[in-house]
This record gives C-alpha cells, sequence and structure tokens, in this order.
C-alpha cells in the first residue's frame, strides 16, 4: 500500500487490490489462476478484474457501498473482490454452510447494497431476497439469481482503472463468532488490510504455487493476495477433500497450502498420504484452531521440516509465528505453542485485575498493533469492552515463557469451571490427541441437571481400534488426575467442523444435551 500525487496535486491510494495488480501487469503471459481446467493467465485475470469494475460502476456502485459475495472459490470471485476494493467498497463474504435467515442477518447488519452471487447460488440468492426486501443481486454469469455481471464486463474497457478507496475507508467487514443474536463484525480498513497482507508468513517469491481448498473468506484469501502479487499461481479448488488436496499437490507441484488442524489430521490419515509425492511442499501454513502436538509431530514426520503456524485474530491481526525450525517432534511444549511474536506486534498476558504477568503465569492475551482493528461494526458497546486503553483483549488464555514464546492455553469461554479448578480444553485435546487409539478429539463443558459444569469429550477413535470409554476415563485419570477425567466420552466417525473448518463445540454441546450415543465397550 502506498500514496502518491497524482497529475493535478490530489494524493491517490494505492491499495492491496492495486497494488497486487500491478504485479500482474508485470508478467502479463504468466499462469496466474488454475480453476478445474480453467487456466488464467496474469494479464487475463487482470484485465477482467478492471472489466469488473466498470461495470459494478455502471451498475451504480460506488465508495462506501456495501458489495456481499455470495460465492465459492472461483476465479471470479477473487477477481470482483478486487474490482469492488478499486471502486473503494466494502466487502464482506458470506459462509457456507449457514442457514438462510442466518445469512439474511448478515446482509442485513452491513448494510448490503448489492449481493453477488456465484455460479449454483440460485436458489440462495433467491431465498435471500424473500428475506431482505430491496436486495440487488448481480450474477457471476448467466443466472436466475439475477443480472449477469460478466457479460456487460466482457464489454468494457480493460485499461486500467484508477482506485477510489482511501486509506481510512472500510475495507472489509467480516464476522466472527456466532451466529445467533446481533452479528458480530469487524471493520477493516484499507491501510490495515495492506497491513494484514504484509505480516502473512510467506509465500513471497515467483514460482510458489499455493492450492486454496479453505474458503476465500478466511486466511487463505490473504494468501491468495501474497501469492498473485508477488508472482506466483493459485490452484483453486471450490472445498477440502483430503483426496483431491493430495492429487492436486502432485499433480500441480503445489508449493504453499493453508489448513485449519482437523484438516491436517485428515490428510494424514488418507489412505493415499504415504503414496503421494508432497516434495514439492515448502510451506503447510496452518491456524485458526489449536492443533494436536502429537499430531503436529506425524505431520513432520510425513510431510518434512514445513509446518508454519500462524496465530492471529480478525480484531488483532497478527500476533506470532511458529516456523520450521520450530517444529520439532522431540519438543512437545514447542510445538503446543503459537511461536514467536511477530515484530512490530506488543503482546502482555495479564490477569483480571489488567496486571501484566510474569512469563509463565496464566492470564488473557492482550495485543497492540497497527494491524489492530478500528472497532465492531456498529457496536460501541463492545467496542469499548474488547479494545481497552489502546489494547485488544483477545478473550484466549496463555503465557509467555523465558524464551519469548507465546502458548494459547484456551479461549476464556471454553475454559471449563469445576469442581475444585479448571480445566484447559485444549490442554485435555492434546493428551486425548497423544492415545494411539484416538485419531482426533474435542472437549467442551455441559451443565448437568444441577447447572454444575461437566467435562465432555468427543472422540474419533483411530482406524481399527476398539478403545472404550471405561479405558479412556482411566487413562486421563492416570495421567492428568480426576479434574480432567471426562464425564462423558461420545465416539464419532467425524468431528462436525464450522462453516469456517473448526471443530464445532457449539454444535457437539446440543447434541450431548439432547443425545447419548451408546458405547458398547463401556461397563458400569
Amino acid at each position: 500500500m502506498s500514496t502518491s500525487a497524482d497529475g493535478v496535486g490530489r494524493v491517490s491510494h494505492v491499495s492491496h487490490a492495486g497494488a497486487v495488480l500491478a504485479a500482474l501487469g508485470e508478467d502479463p503471459g504468466r499462469e496466474a489462476l488454475v480453476h478445474g481446467e480453467r487456466r488464467f493467465t496474469a494479464g487475463e485475470f487482470r484485465d477482467l478484474v478492471h472489466r469488473l469494475a466498470r461495470a459494478l460502476e455502471g451498475r451504480g456502485a460506488g465508495r462506501g457501498d456495501g458489495v456481499t459475495l455470495l460465492c465459492g472459490n472461483a476465479p471470479e470471485t477473487i477477481a470482483v473482490r478486487y474490482a469492488a476494493h478499486l471502486l473503494g467498497c466494502r466487502i464482506t463474504h458470506l459462509y457456507g454452510g449457514l442457514a438462510a435467515e442466518a445469512q439474511a442477518a448478515l446482509v442485513r447488519d452491513v448494510e448490503t447494497r448489492f449481493l453477488v452471487a456465484g455460479r449454483g447460488q440460485e436458489a440462495r440468492a433467491a431465498e435471500l431476497t424473500a428475506l431482505v426486501p430491496g436486495l440487488e443481486v448481480l450474477a457471476l454469469g448467466s443466472s436466475a439469481a439475477g443480472p449477469d455481471l460478466l457479460e456487460p464486463a466482457a464489454r468494457e474497457s480493460a485499461e486500467p482503472f484508477t482506485g477510489r478507496a482511501g486509506p481510512e475507508d472500510i475495507c472489509v467487514v467480516r464476522h466472527t463468532g456466532g451466529t445467533t443474536g446481533h452479528p458480530k463484525a469487524i471493520r477493516t480498513t484499507f491501510a490495515q488490510l495492506s497491513l494484514w497482507y504484509a505480516s502473512l508468513p510467506g509465500p513471497r517469491s515467483p514460482g510458489d504455487r499455493l492450492l486454496v481448498c479453505t474458503t476465500l473468506a478466511h486466511a487463505v484469501g490473504l494468501l491468495t493476495d501474497a501469492v498473485l502479487g508477488s508472482g506466483g499461481t493459485v490452484v483453486l479448488q471450490e472445498g477440502f477433500d483430503a483426496g483431491a488436496v493430495l492429487a492436486a499437490v502432485e499433480r500441480e507441484r503445489i508449493t504453499h497450502l493453508f489448513l485449519l488442524p482437523p484438516m491436517l489430521y485428515e490428510l494424514l490419515d488418507h489412505p493415499a498420504a504415504d503414496r503421494t509425492d508432497t516434495s514439492g511442499l515448502r510451506a503447510v501454513l496452518y491456524g485458526g484452531c489449536q492443533a494436536s502436538p502429537a499430531r503436529l509431530a506425524d505431520a513432520v514426520r510425513r510431510f518434512g521440516p514445513v509446518l508454519v503456524q500462524f496465530y492471529g485474530q480478525n480484531e488483532a491481526g497478527g500476533i506470532s509465528v511458529l516456523t520450521p525450525e520450530d517444529h520439532d517432534p522431540e519438543r512437545p511444549d514447542r510445538l503446543r505453542s503459537a511461536g514467536r511474536v511477530l515484530p512490530g506486534v506488543e503482546v502482555a498476558v495479564r490477569d483480571p485485575a489488567g496486571h501484566d504477568l510474569p512469563p509463565g503465569e496464566h492470564g488473557e492475551i492482550c495485543v497492540r498493533s497497527p494491524q489492530m482493528m478500528t472497532g465492531y461494526w456498529k457496536r460501541p458497546e463492545l467496542t469499548a469492552e474488547v479494545l481497552r486503553d489502546g489494547w485488544v483483549h483477545t478473550g484466549d488464555i496463555g503465557f509467555l515463557d523465558d524464551d519469548g514464546y507465546l502458548t494459547i492455553v484456551d479461549r476464556l469461554k471454553d475454559m471449563i469451571v469445576v469442581v475444585g479448578g479448571h480445566v484447559y480444553t485444549t490442554e485435555l485435546e492434546d493428551l486425548l490427541n497423544s492415545h494411539p487409539g484416538v485419531s482426533r478429539s474435542a472437549v467442551f463443558g455441559v451443565l448437568d441437571e444441577d447447572r454444575v459444569e461437566r467435562v465432555h469429550a468427543a472422540v474419533v477413535r483411530a482406524p481399527g481400534g476398539g478403545l472404550t470409554e471405561r479405558e479412556i476415563r482411566a487413562w486421563v485419570r492416570r495421567r492428568r488426575g480426576p479434574m480432567y477425567e471426562p464425564a462423558r466420552v461420545t465416539w464419532l466417525d467425524t468431528l462436525p467442523l464450522t462453516p469456517t473448518g473448526k471443530p464445532d463445540k457449539i454444535l457437539l454441546r446440543d447434541q450431548a444435551l439432547t443425545t447419548a450415543r451408546p458405547d458398547p465397550g463401556r461397563h458400569a
């Protein structure tokens, strides 16, 4: 991001989108995007963005308008995002997997003017227009959802479109947390998004090839910008499928991959993992939720020293990174950490009274950096609660060690208060995942009929395993004590995930309150 004076002395802002487009123009013949059988050169994609910007402007879109994307992982999704940013519009992505009513609440909340619907979204777009009167829908292709945006764009000029955004304009409104009640949304300026973009670890070299198999609405969207802006290629898949990911890594000679930890475990457990050529991988980036040290050690042994953990929050920006050199299978304590704090970022661990704690003591992680959010969208009270004295109070519990490594112990809301103390869910998950009979797990608290919180564990058995509830409870009790022993173990074939790929503990908690899956190996 930069600013410069134009020919009449006015200052124009070059957004991250403008910077990416300029880089695409430097080598227009290189392969920039792959989507199934379609392959786009940098020049073709750059032209598409400029044409779409003019087509959007022709529909009346302009600086400060809200544009919401109901789109999958396609080149046109990235192109329309860049086009809207050139116009100075603020973007919101709708996550898939949400009910229409939940998506409609988000559409209304961010004051959407234009809903852009990708291919296959006709039915959902119709539901949203029925729920949100006055919503104008534009389609990426011939569709019953609304007027086609691509057809008029094809008639527009591909000459560079001068960006209209100012550095302090709102660039992105991103929802986080639950989808019930009033949505919690974070507003990010164009200047801040450029800082986010600069803070992400790798990829930054021509020849990098990023595989996108998680939603572009998440962190991989920024990685996509980084690759396109540095001369690399982005290979797009519509969603995560472990077999398809492994096949693409080998076929497309993928160098960079972003996964959430549960997806990494699926990759490791897939039958094709051991016979797939993954030697081209230079970085497997992961984040978004806690990872199991035992499974990370498995990943290092399988893929080599390529793992990179990135810890950040939408509210705080990038916070810390655990490098490949830090991923030592013989150091589970180091694998449990989120790495060292990034340059330019301040981290303090504080007690409930706001006092800084010494290394090793658990407290709330507070962050201060130029990447911090300006606040929540239309939530001044919540902004004042989270953003205090220039620090973001993350809601994460953790500690700094003597070497400066940051370890996340739990979310404040996920910590289970039991008789005798606190159970940190991630600590118990790490322990469960280290058992040879366990493939993966999720731990959460459930209130019993006396309103006492009990520890519950949802567990996926390792292939061929016959572990029983009695065995796993006794094993936990021996290693961590009775306080950590689960009151109940639920056996699952797979863990349910949220639309962003994290274990869905809200759903698991609801299921625990209403159902009980019998364990044939449990004895009274």
